[in-house]
């Protein structure tokens, strides 16, 4: 056997394994930060109840091969997001989280189709700057609707400035009837899950 072919099995039995060792850590993991976060909007008081595993709203956006997983939902009481889904992403160099915001629109099944959309970070700067300006690309009717929205760029911008640091981004599911908000992993500011829940207003009135 050739050595060439001797190192693709050896690093095919790495990547294996490391993948594996990553598989077992989501678990855990996972279940500690859905209860990390149920926890938080507690204290922030924001009230919710955790789901039983096997909810077919776990499902929204994931598929069997993208390597993505529900960690659970989190149902909120009020306001206009209706459940808050968990995402881990596992790959052999690890496992990132996000957080899937659901909220459920029924006009999105009919003839005018929803596009994605996303939130851009404008600097001031290159490199190192600081983000001035929030500013929403992707479907026309959607992102006109949320650059006009002065309450929410000032949110935003506010929990920028407090290490949210990431893009937000919005995807229609129109076969479940609900859209996402897909952000980074992180516990929310009072200013970002007001803007979270003012980009929901949004997208239940469109």
């Amino acid at each position: 056997m050739e050595w060439g072919s001797i190192s693709s099995i050896v690093m095919g039995a790495l990547v294996g394994i490391g993948l594996s060792v990553a598989l077992r850590r989501r678990k855990k993991t996972g279940l500690q930060k859905r209860q990390e976060f149920y926890q938080h909007l507690k204290e922030s008081g924001v009230e919710g109840s955790l789901l039983e595993k096997g909810s077919d709203q776990e499902k929204i956006g994931l598929s069997r091969f993208s390597g993505q997983r529900s960690e659970g939902l989190i149902k909120l009481k009020a306001g206009n997001i209706d459940l808050i889904n968990i995402i881990s992403v596992t790959s052999q160099y690890g496992t990132s989280y996000f957080l899937d915001y659901l909220v459920k629109s029924p006009n999105i099944t009919g003839n005018r189709v929803l596009k994605k959309t996303r939130s851009v970070r404008k600097k001031n700067q290159l490199f190192g700057g600081k983000v001035t300006a929030i500013e929403w690309r992707g479907d026309e009717s959607l992102a006109q609707s949320l650059n006009f929205d002065y309450n929410l760029k000032d949110r935003l911008l506010q929990s920028d400035a407090k290490n949210f640091g990431g893009n937000i981004w919005i995807f229609p599911e129109p076969e479940h009837g609900y859209i996402r908000i897909r952000t980074i992993y992180s516990l929310p500011s009072p200013e970002i899950f007001k803007a979270i829940d003012i980009i929901a207003k949004h997208l239940k009135s469109w």
